[in-house]
């Protein structure tokens, strides 16, 4: 809703502008979505690298709670 009023007010100001920023934003969104779907990938590679090594330390920590009563 922010970003609305914000274009509003823009539009309000300077028309043109906001025009432009109205086509171009669809085109930047695109561009940049690449971006986003690497980002999603290299973050869930690097979850699974850090469950990888710390699941020795999980398997542990289970036993040690389990042979408590």
């Amino acid at each position: 809703m922010t970003g609305f009023l914000l274009w509003c007010l823009l539009l309000f100001l300077c028309w043109p502008l906001a025009l432009l920023a109205l086509v171009l934003y669809p085109i930047v969104w695109l561009l940049l979505l690449p971006f986003r779907i690497v980002g999603i990938a290299v973050g869930g590679v690097l979850e699974l690298i850090a469950s990888i090594i710390m699941l020795p330390a999980r398997v542990f920590r289970y036993e040690r709670q389990r042979v408590r009563p």
